[in-house]
């Protein structure tokens, strides 16, 4: 039997696990940073810059549009030809991003800086796949737990240390402190992680490419504008016609092609199109949640229900969240390693709803709202490591930045949804140019209903253990074929 160049899933490898994960942890709390820093500052920037609320929001649309595009394509390409190496490039590209966001005197310019940024994305499933390449089976749980709650800190501590580092410096040093923090995780990638050998086969997909790319801009776009431009607007209607058609198209084209760059298949198993509905319900939660909650804090004590806060304080409030998320997340992974990842993901979902219902019921106190964050916290880190488990735990080692990837997408999609679907809700309740309570009510409860939906696509997943990874087990035929492998 010969291998053809490509690594079989029995053999072994030398790598520091601590060193990998380290590494890997570093690189993706950059990009989650990125992700929630800007968010607090865009009111100072817009000042500086002379720049409208609807011009400066481009600066957080420009992002997620380049995330989504990217990831799904980059963690494709990491599996054919080289986690490791597509990583390096990625983070290339967020490093030029960030020089140029860093370096930006115009809003032109710093909207092409976030679009280089967004590129990004593809850092969560290729670190995720990097993890279940070079660390023992038995660590691969617990690492990707203690991986997800990194990137989930990193996220929390972006909207943290925003108001901290404009205050002390300037919002140019929202970007050059990331820069610092890539150009080391790169450096330690360089010198400290191995390439695997493992690949999957065939050609680039550039239909698939286009039309994804074309179906994700016109979604998106629609998601994110239609409150400014109107959702009856027929420009809004057009995108969201020119999605539908994209993404029809791209959904036949995938089936038809032998190197899908979307894998109709593998999304129709049942543990890749559930963990994709509950990444989407996730998605709109925690986006949710970064809008309201510090919202809600800032507003004035005189409207009766907000509570006065600075943005600063408002910020400490997500800090028990980002400790939960930490803790728990890694126990996600040990209850992964012996039970599965149903159940953990099925136990984070019921806590990030029963925050959320919390929060609609009761959120006149300061500590109301604490306890719903940090429960929020605490479901977040459970199911976010959970979702990653199960994928993995479903797909072949040639799948695995691309299932990721499906999910990081899916994740994505719903931060703009729930973005969209609040501040339509909130525009929609909003007395004096402050949003009413009922708008803050309703919204917690549109979360909250979303993630029980959520929870009925937790139940579908397959029960009981992870399955062997695909280096303990003997490799199956569709494997061997999938790794490039001549079994003559």
């Amino acid at each position: 039997m010969s291998v053809s160049g490509h690594r079989l899933p029995g053999s072994t490898r030398h790598a520091n696990p601590t060193l990998v994960l380290g590494l890997l942890a570093l690189a993706g709390m950059v990009f989650a940073m990125l992700q929630s820093l800007v968010a607090p500052a865009l009111p100072v920037i817009a000042a500086e810059l002379d720049a409208s609320t609807a011009d400066i929001s481009w600066l957080v649309t420009a992002y997620l549009l380049a995330a989504a595009i990217a990831t799904p394509i980059a963690g494709r390409l990491g599996d054919m030809f080289g986690k490791r190496k597509v990583l390096l490039i990625v983070l290339g590209v967020l490093a030029s991003g960030s020089l140029v966001a860093a370096l930006a005197e115009d809003l032109t310019t710093l909207i092409a800086g976030r679009v280089l940024q967004g590129a990004g994305g593809a850092v969560l499933p290729l670190a995720f796949g990097i993890v279940r390449d070079e660390l023992p089976p038995k660590r691969v749980g617990v690492a990707v737990g203690l991986l997800s709650a990194l990137l989930g800190a990193g996220g929390g501590l972006g909207a943290v240390l925003a108001g901290p580092i404009v205050d002390a410096l300037n919002w140019h040093w929202l970007f050059w402190f990331p820069l610092i923090m890539i150009a080391l995780a790169g450096a330690g990638i360089v010198f400290g992680i191995p390439e695997s050998p493992v690949r999957a086969r065939g050609r680039i997909d550039v239909p698939g490419a286009v039309l994804l790319s074309a179906g994700l801009v016109c979604l998106l776009l629609a998601l994110s504008e239609g409150g400014t431009w109107g959702w009856t607007d027929g420009l809004t209607l057009g995108l969201f016609g020119g999605a539908a058609v994209a993404l029809t198209a791209l959904v036949v084209v995938e089936l038809r092609v032998d190197s899908p760059l979307v894998d109709m298949r593998m999304i129709a198993g049942r543990g890749v199109w559930t963990t994709s509905i509950v990444g989407i319900a996730f998605g709109v939660a925690t986006f949710g949640s970064f809008l309201l909650v510090p919202l809600l804090l800032q507003l004035p004590a005189a409207t009766g229900y907000g509570l006065g806060k600075s943005v600063g304080e408002a910020g400490l409030f997500l800090l028990p969240s980002t400790v939960a998320m930490v803790v728990f997340a890694p126990l996600s992974g040990v209850l992964d390693r012996s039970l599965g990842a149903k159940l953990p993901l099925a136990l984070g979902t019921v806590l990030a709803t029963a925050s959320f219902v919390l929060l609609a019921v009761a959120h006149d106190a300061a500590w109301q709202v604490l306890v719903g964050v940090t429960l929020m916290g605490v479901g977040l880190g459970l199911a976010s490591a959970a979702m990653t488990n199960a994928i993995l735990a479903n797909v072949t080692r040639t799948q695995t930045s691309a299932a990721t990837g499906l999910n990081t997408l899916a994740r994505t999609i719903g931060g703009s949804i729930g973005t969209a679907v609040i501040a339509a809700v909130l525009s929609a309740n909003t007395s004096r140019q402050a949003p009413t309570e009922s708008g803050f009510t309703i919204s917690f409860w549109i979360c909250a209903g979303i993630l029980a939906v959520a929870l009925l696509a937790v139940l579908l997943l397959p029960a009981g253990r992870r399955r062997p990874p695909a280096r303990a087990r003997k490799p199956a035929a569709r494997d061997l074929a999938e790794a490039g492998v001549d079994r003559s």
